[in-house]
């Protein structure tokens, strides 16, 4: 039988209740049990696809090809369990749901509430999400609760985790509680108020957590935790201190060391091996001790949020650690950059144009691609990345003065990039292709898979295929690939079943390293091994490094 962990967050979101359940997860699966994670995210969007990276951070893209909270990438980096569509749902999701039953009639003219339909619902989906009656059930499902204990949209699925509980048994559940131990700098210490208010909130509704995780930028020391113990009726050993530390990959170590995993255990009677933490030590000493530091410019349009571009910091972070350097990211704000300032990207070791979507910053990415194209500094574009090299080389290798894409130009006279509905041929009529009809104008989602020309520079990083996952709508428009081949860009990879371009680079003869790709490799980085085209693109910046003058070197570490 399935048992199930239910994550709740208390004070203030942004704690790290995301890093808390896949550091717990990791630790379950240390001990050899089968895990899965579901993030339940209470906001009425039905998926994050169509809200600002600003609002939201990155949007995570699963195989399967579901539009996903940032979390699920924190998942799949910490356990082997790849993430699906069934481990993300919303508010939006569950009354979509609820209110297409009501107008089919599932419910027999009963009136539809709140208790029991929604969160009957809610139930529903999170054992979906956790394989319950299928092949493909788990050990331990943990459910991730977003939002805090207090808010309105919460109070939902927080009554539907309590009735999951109570229908599920003894010994089939436990309750973790993230909160926030903040310290007052005038007082001088720890105050332990907040987490008590909070729980307080959470036993209101009927859930008495079994471990607190209590977060502080230092360790709790024994009284205050004894404290908390006393107020929150939660066990001394079930008060576990959660300091700030260097990486999160140290996280599973320290919840370890206090004991998260095996009270976990004991409560759900789970028997297993203890856990193994050798690789994660390895791993948190690749971190702490690289051999060599890489500077990485990073040129896009949400740089004031790193979440943004969770996965790619973390797949660039990776592959640092494959090459034994440690990545300093530079975000440079393409809006800033012309060809009056875009030479300041040449203390950099390596460029990379990250995806996005909308006009605003694209001739500055434009910019970038050419400056590492001219000075053959290591390139690497993702999704939009890839289109903007496309159009620089176009605009000024090709002969293609006025390329740009249909997304920016709707009407432009060289439309490089567009909609596969808008593809035209030289006089200007549509070209159609009959096999892809359906394609046109939607988003392409998921892992496709893509024939690698033999030869190439993506053939020596990914052999013959490469499956990759997708996120975007515009594509190279195949009526002007034959001129862009003629004038010298290798058009690498292309996709079986509609043989769109999927990976664009340049000559080794011409330019050391420079690559662009239609999908988003970043979703596919794991600590462990990295990404081989990450890794590949790490290891041209640092031939790079070490091929410049002394002179560029010592103004690129200052």
């Amino acid at each position: 039988m399935t048992k199930f962990v239910f994550v709740t967050g208390g004070v203030v979101s942004s704690l790290g209740k995301g890093i808390a359940s896949a550091s717990l997860a990791a630790l379950l699966e240390s001990r050899g049990l089968k895990v899965t994670l579901i993030k339940l995210d209470p906001y009425l969007n039905v998926d994050p696809g169509t809200m600002s990276p600003f609002q939201h951070g990155e949007v995570f893209v699963t195989n399967d090809g579901a539009e996903t909270d940032l979390d699920l990438g924190h998942y799949e980096r910490f356990i082997e369990t790849r993430m699906k569509k069934a481990n993300n749902f919303t508010t939006g999701q569950i009354y979509k749901s609820v209110l297409e039953k009501e107008r089919r009639g599932d419910y027999l003219g009963k009136t539809v509430q709140v208790i029991p339909h929604v969160t009957n619902e809610i139930q529903d989906f999170v054992k979906r999400g956790a394989g319950v009656g299928t092949s493909e059930a788990v050990d331990v499902a943990i459910a991730e609760i977003g939002g805090t204990v207090g808010d309105i949209e919460s109070l939902p699925f927080l009554e539907a985790v309590r009735q999951l509980s109570l229908r599920l048994g003894p010994n089939n559940s436990a309750f973790v509680h993230l909160t926030y131990v903040p310290y007052i700098a005038a007082a001088g210490e720890l105050k332990t108020k907040p987490t008590q208010h909070t729980v307080q909130k959470l036993r209101e509704i009927g859930i008495q957590p079994d471990a607190l995780l209590c977060r502080a930028d230092r360790v709790i020391p024994d009284d205050e935790r004894d404290k908390i113990s006393l107020f929150t009726n939660v066990p001394m050993w079930g008060v576990i201190s959660m300091p700030d530390v260097d990486t999160i990959y140290k996280v599973p170590r320290v919840l370890h060391e206090q004991g998260l995993d095996g009270l976990i255990c004991d409560k759900l009677r789970l028997h297993s091996p203890p856990a193994n933490l050798k690789r994660w030590d390895k791993l948190v000493d690749e971190v702490l001790h690289p051999a060599t530091t890489v500077r990485i410019a990073m040129v896009g349009k949400y740089v004031d949020l790193s979440d943004s571009y969770k996965s790619l910091n973390e797949a660039l972070r990776h592959a640092g650690m494959k090459n034994h350097a440690r990545v300093d990211i530079s975000y440079i704000d393409s809006e800033t950059l012309t060809p009056e300032t875009v030479a300041q990207l040449a203390e950099f070791d390596a460029v990379l144009v990250p995806g996005g979507f909308g006009k605003r910053g694209v001739e500055g990415k434009i910019e970038a691609a050419r400056f590492a194209r001219e000075s053959k500094v290591p390139y690497l574009g993702i999704c939009l990345g890839m289109q903007v090299a496309t159009i620089e080389f176009a605009r000024h290798v090709a002969g293609l003065a006025q390329a740009n894409s249909t997304e920016f130009e709707p009407d432009g006279p060289q439309p490089v990039i567009a909609l596969i509905t808008e593809w035209k041929d030289a006089d200007g009529s549509i070209k159609t292709r009959d096999h892809n009809s359906d394609l046109g104008g939607t988003m392409r989602l998921g892992a496709q898979s893509s024939d690698v020309t033999p030869g190439s520079l993506a053939h020596s990083i990914y052999g013959d295929v490469v499956t990759e996952r997708h996120r975007h709508r515009y594509e190279a428009n195949v009526a002007y690939l034959d001129q862009l081949r003629a004038a010298g860009l290798v058009i690498s990879a292309l996709t079986q079943r509609e043989h769109l371009t999927e990976i664009v680079e340049l000559p080794q003869s011409v330019h050391p390293w420079y690559m662009g790709v239609q999908f988003h490799p970043e979703f596919n980085s794991t600590p462990w091994n990295g990404h081989p085209l990450f890794n590949a693109f790490i290891k041209a910046a640092l031939d790079h490094q070490a091929q410049r003058p002394a002179s560029q070197g010592d103004g690129a570490s200052a």
